[in-house]
């Protein structure tokens, strides 16, 4: 998947990621990046422009910068950890940093006295507060993932994360810095030698450039402005979501049954409604139409057509939303006889997601090949010019940052090395994974951010999430070789599937993240080494309020680790996705139906041909072509109102972006930033509610509930 693929009606190639935290897609997102001044022409790999005078602001390291950094990562991460949960799906926190950041410090600046956080303010300081929001807002895999599927399974305490409060940091700080150590080497491979494009990162500071530009504060001040108050609507909406859910979900087709439709009313067992949920509305905002219009059309194809018919014909039974009944042992004997919908179309989604990754990966073989041959090349070569060592500025692999501010091989080589021992050490002695099975995650882990930095800094788009999914088919087949397949040896196998593959995923998303930063901080001449210090900062923040916001949720909402509980407020897409493949693979008995299996592998075919056609056929025809990793989530998400949100988002943005293309430019990003990050907090102060005990239906309004015997039927 490209971002020719994504947009093909855009002109503008800045994107920004949106992640899909199961690691199944990132989907590319366009933002403008833009002040009223129009841009310069840049050329990728030089330095940004930055504006003429500024002072020396050394490193740009502050306790200031640290501080609002990790401040602002955290509510991005626990906006993210709500949204993860729901659909999967989170949001990047660079641009939310350095905007809300340049605020913050820029006001701080000016106020306070410089001993007391006062003092001039620069773009390299404004690097550092992105680093570090990206940091502390980027463990979400973990969470969102394979350890919600641990206790669904059975694999962690019974009583819960609130009993494995040490289990869960040490798995959480075991897999959290990888990415910073692996990032540095590939600073100087990815950024300074092969000096890739990775666009989003130079969009990013392009804009941190121009927000230090003479006009650039009055700029940046009138989009945290429409950022905050965008970001108060989704907050404050969201709450009272809590108090009036039939305003904020409508059943039509509920409605309309009541109303005398009775073959109306169907629709709603298979997830047709409508939600104004403002983060997704953003999202379509930033996604496009193209992205936008293939999720729904994948919803439709999923929930609209295959999926009655499939209930229809008796092949699948059951609630169409749900799972299989799961005895204690795991997924029953008959689930391949007897599926829902819902497993059953969950295997052609990952067929398509995997399959789309794939084919655009080997599509752009030739730099991925160029890359590798390179690599083997260096190192096999001593006299071969090492971009640590060298000093000629005409080296391709010269690093213009002076030796004072690089990071020392020490720092990160001994980082790497205690990672890998506290790695292969806590999981054996905590969770009873082998030492070769430990090593293994870790060599995975490193070949997928190699695959997937390349893959960014080439085409802004990371297929680390459906790539690393491979990871659990690896320690499925080494459980199967062991025959590890009933009993507590599944269980055992399980546990080492999931856990294996978290470290291997969350340990290269991290790192393509850190040397996206990292691009971005080569662009304005900041400091390597300040940036590492911040990245490391940002992580540990990230390690212990990740693990108290999931704790937090768990308690709130018991059904996203309690796999008996059916109703729940969350999708749980990316869990039920891992969940359900650690199942399979360790199953002595075939769980996926015979249709299900012939129908993935064909999805798998018409998805290569497609997204090959993509890159074969010329733009104006290309467009038709439907973003096939959007198909993909469609199929997994059992709710629909997801992608009719991001439409609605889409179409809001298409037709402003005709009516006013400047408006939309300074406007349009810090607008769906700004809900997005709102709907995450007001999902906080809602599992508050839920933590207090607070009366729900006794306080709320039934305006708008379905109603089943006069009791509202779907809204509580």
């Amino acid at each position: 998947m490209s971002t020719q693929t994504l947009h093909h009606e855009e002109e503008k190639p800045v994107v920004h990621p949106i992640h899909h935290v199961d690691g199944d897609v990132k989907d590319p997102s366009v933002f403008p990046g833009h002040t009223e001044e129009p841009l310069k022409p840049h050329i990728y790999g030089d330095f940004v422009e930055l504006p003429v005078g500024l002072p020396d602001e050394g490193s740009g390291l502050t306790i200031r910068a640290l501080l609002v950094g990790s401040f602002l990562g955290t509510i991005v991460g626990a906006s993210n950890l709500y949204l993860g949960l729901k659909t999967g799906f989170t949001f990047g926190a660079a641009l939310f940093g350095a905007i809300f950041g340049f605020v913050m410090l820029k006001a701080v600046s000016r106020i306070f006295p410089k001993g007391f956080g006062g003092g001039y303010f620069g773009p390299k300081e404004n690097c550092t507060v992105q680093t570090a929001a990206t940091a502390a807002g980027g463990l979400g895999t973990l969470f969102v993932a394979p350890l919600p599927a641990m206790y669904r399974l059975g694999l962690l305490s019974a009583d819960g994360p609130s009993a494995d409060v040490g289990k869960i940091l040490a798995l959480t700080f075991i897999s959290a810095y990888y990415g910073l150590f692996f990032a540095v080497p590939f600073r100087k491979w990815f950024v300074l030698r092969q000096k890739l494009v990775f666009p989003s990162p130079f969009a990013s500071a392009v804009t941190i450039a121009q927000l230090h530009s003479v006009t650039g504060a009055a700029a940046a001040n009138k989009r945290a402005k429409i950022m905050a108050a965008s970001f108060s609507i989704g907050t404050i909406w969201s709450v009272m979501n809590f108090f009036m859910p039939g305003l904020y979900s409508w059943y039509i087709f509920a409605w309309m049954a009541q109303a005398g439709c009775e073959k109306c009313g169907e629709a709603t067992d298979y997830g047709w409604l409508i939600q104004w949920t403002p983060a997704f509305i953003g999202a379509g905002m930033l996604t496009g139409i193209h992205t936008a219009g293939s999720m729904t059309f994948g919803s439709i194809l999923a929930w609209g057509i295959i999926g009655p018919i499939l209930q229809g014909n008796g092949t699948t039974t059951g609630n169409p939303l749900g799972f299989p009944k799961k005895s204690k042992d795991g997924v029953e004997a008959d689930a391949a006889a007897n599926p829902t919908v819902r497993y059953w179309l969950l295997w052609p989604g990952i067929a398509i997601m995997i399959a789309a990754s794939f084919t655009e990966l080997f599509y752009n073989w030739r730099p991925m090949y160029n890359g590798i041959r390179d690599l083997v090349l260096t190192v096999r070569n001593r006299n071969a010019p090492q971009a640590a060592l060298s000093k000629d500025i005409d080296d391709p692999a010269y690093d213009p940052a002076p030796p004072h501010e690089q990071v020392p091989t020490w720092m990160w080589m001994g980082g790497l090395v205690a990672s890998i021992i506290s790695t292969v050490v806590v999981l054996h002695a905590v969770f009873d994974v082998g030492v070769g099975e430990s090593i293994l995650s870790i060599v995975l882990a490193f070949i997928f951010a190699f695959i997937g930095i390349q893959a960014a800094g080439t085409t802004d788009v990371n297929p680390v999430g459906a790539i690393a999914k491979t990871s659990q088919f690896v320690f499925g087949g080494i459980s199967r070789g062991k025959g590890e397949t009933v009993g507590e040896l599944r269980k055992h196998a399980m546990s080492v599937n999931l856990l294996a593959g978290a470290v291997a995923a969350s340990a290269a998303s991290q790192a393509c993240d850190m040397v996206g930063d990292l691009k971005t901080g080569h662009l304005l001449r900041a400091s390597p080494k300040s940036q590492f210090i911040a990245q490391a900062v940002g992580t540990l923040v990230a390690v212990f309020a990740s693990t108290g916001l999931y704790i937090f949720y768990a308690a709130a909402y018991p059904c996203i680790n309690d796999a008996s509980i059916e109703k729940c407020s969350f999708g749980l897409s990316a869990v039920t996705a891992w969940q359900s493949i650690a199942e399979v693979l360790t199953n002595s008995q075939n769980q996926i139906p015979s249709s299900s299996a012939i129908a993935s592998l064909l999805c798998g075919i018409i998805t290569v041909i497609g997204t090959l056609a993509v890159h074969k056929l010329p733009a104006k025809l290309a467009w038709i072509i439907p973003n096939f990793s959007s198909i993909g989530v469609a199929f997994i998400l059992n709710s629909n109102h997801y992608s009719i949100a991001m439409l609605m988002g889409a179409l809001v943005q298409v037709v402003w972006n005709k009516k006013n293309p400047l408006s939309w430019e300074v406007w349009g990003f810090a607008l769906a930033s700004g809900l997005i990050a709102g709907e995450g907090i007001g999902g906080l102060i809602q599992a508050g509610f839920q933590v207090a005990s607070v009366d729900q239906e006794g306080l709320s309004t039934w305006v708008g509930c379905p109603l089943d015997d006069g009791q509202p039927a779907n809204c509580f």
